[in-house]
Parts: C-alpha cells; sequence; structure tokens
C-alpha cells in the first residue's frame, strides 16, 4: 500500500465542537457531527458515521459502517432502579442504522451484564431498546417501540411503531409485531402478532416468502399454527404433534426448541 493510500484509510472527520474523551478509541473513515459526546472506553469501528448531537457513553464497542442520526443516545446507564453504576457493556455489531434520538442502555450487573446488538438492523426514531437486550441481526424496529429490559429479538423479526414488549420477552426469528401492540408473553418464529393484549393472528408468510423460505416449509409452518393455536391441545402435547407430523427442516426444528424453551409462556392465539 502506498504511503498516500495510507494516509487516506486513516483520515477522520471530526467537527471542532464533538467532545471525545481522551480513552475513546475511532477507527478510520469515521465522521463525528456537530455537538457530538463520546464517553470513556468507547470504541468506534471504521466507516461508521455520527451525526450532530449523539451521546456515545462506555463501555460501548461499535462496529463497523454503522450509522447514528441526531439526538441518538447510546450506551446510556441502565434505567434500572437496582444499577448501583456498576461497569456494564454494550456491544453493537456491523452496519447498523440508529435513527433519530434511538435510546440504547448498557446491561446490568445483575443480568447478563451486557447488552448486545448484531448486524444490519434498522432501529427507526425514537426506538428504546433496555438494558441486557440481545438483538438478532436484520431486526427492524420501528418508530416509538419500546423493549424492556432483558428482551431476546431473533433474526428478521419486525416490531412495529409504539409497539410495547415486556422485560424477559423473547421473540422469534421473521415474527412480526403490529403497531401500538402490547406483547407480555414469548412469540414464537414466523407469527403474526396485533393488539393490546397482543395475540397471534396468523403466520407471516409473506416475509417468509421474501426471504427465500420454500413452499414446502411455508405450509410446514402454517401447520404447526393449526396445531398449536387451533387444536386446543396443551402446549406439551402440541409440540409432540408437532414433531412427530412435521419434522425434517431446520425451521421446523428451530420452532419446537424456542416452544420447548420458553419460560414466560407463548403468546396466546386469536381467541384466547
Amino acid at each position: 500500500m502506498k504511503a498516500t493510500e495510507t494516509r487516506s484509510f486513516r483520515v477522520r472527520k471530526i467537527h471542532a465542537t464533538a467532545v471525545i474523551h481522551p480513552s475513546a478509541v475511532i477507527g478510520s473513515n469515521v465522521t463525528i457531527g456537530p455537538y457530538c459526546v463520546i464517553g470513556e472506553d468507547v470504541v468506534i469501528g471504521d466507516y461508521t458515521r455520527l451525526n450532530s448531537h449523539v451521546v456515545i457513553e462506555g463501555p460501548t464497542v461499535i462496529g463497523q459502517n454503522c450509522t447514528f442520526s441526531s439526538g441518538a443516545m447510546i450506551g446510556v446507564e441502565p434505567q434500572d432502579l437496582k444499577h448501583n453504576g456498576e461497569k456494564t457493556s454494550l456491544v453493537i455489531g456491523d452496519n447498523n442504522v440508529f435513527r433519530e434520538f434511538v435510546t440504547v442502555a448498557r446491561g446490568t450487573a445483575g443480568g447478563r451484564g451486557e447488552t448486545r446488538i448484531g448486524n444490519d438492523n434498522y432501529i427507526m426514531s425514537y426506538g428504546h431498546i433496555a438494558h441486557d437486550c440481545v438483538i438478532g441481526s436484520n431486526v427492524i424496529i420501528t418508530g416509538g417501540a419500546a423493549l424492556a429490559g432483558h428482551c431476546q429479538v431473533d433474526d428478521y423479526a419486525i416490531i412495529g411503531g409504539l409497539a410495547g414488549v415486556h422485560q424477559f420477552v423473547k421473540i422469534g426469528k421473521m415474527a412480526m409485531i403490529g403497531g401500538m401492540a402490547k406483547v407480555t408473553r414469548d412469540v414464537p418464529p414466523y407469527m403474526l402478532v396485533d393488539g393490546n393484549p397482543a395475540h397471534v393472528i396468523g403466520v407471516n408468510i409473506v416475509g417468509m416468502r421474501r426471504h427465500g423460505t420454500s413452499k414446502e416449509v411455508r405450509e410446514a409452518v402454517k401447520r404447526a399454527y393449526r396445531i398449536l393455536y387451533d387444536s386446543n391441545l396443551p402446549l406439551a402435547k402440541a409440540i409432540g404433534k408437532i414433531e412427530s407430523e412435521l419434522s425434517g427442516s431446520p425451521e421446523i426444528a428451530a420452532f419446537v426448541e424456542f416452544l420447548k424453551s420458553t419460560t414466560r409462556g407463548i403468546i396466546g392465539g386469536k381467541l384466547s
């Protein structure tokens, strides 16, 4: 690599009004806009962009090529009355977008000690991710939606605007939560959820099709949905019936594993 290329690769655009703690580690080709505040023990990966008035507190590690819009508050202290200033962390992967006024808290000593966000997620304006949450990849959290502490959101899930998710709730892969839904129990993979209180209204067939899920798997998931929600079987017997009749695909195996691992219980169906 030529010397001129090296200098170009290491360039950073940091506005004169930004305040950056001496311990912060700023990657190459990072842009930091006006009035941003970067705290102690923050690591920002290459090609990440902060627009104006972004606050990032540490310990926080941010991957490459992320974007933070104006007013985002990232890595802030957990909103937990038991928190007593313990050193906990936030870890964010690559290619994530955090729009205006998004808030993301670090973990708690009484929880995982860490909040973790994967790759390629899109968090829209005023979205909130509380302490100790685990967010997968390719997740969309729509404007004003809020996750309470200790939630888990698996890959490709979508949470609609102003939806509220109770603490410790798990949302399965490719599930879709409607706007303003109140979610207090676990949402199995591939399900469509709506209402207050929220309930399952069907299968996210459109989302599965868009992500290349085969017709055979889509039909198997629809059959699993009918067994789970239309057969009036207790959960354990429904799981057994799904396993005996529909085994053979990774999607159904993951569906069954999700049902077996629920601690809050799964969200009810249309007539619950």
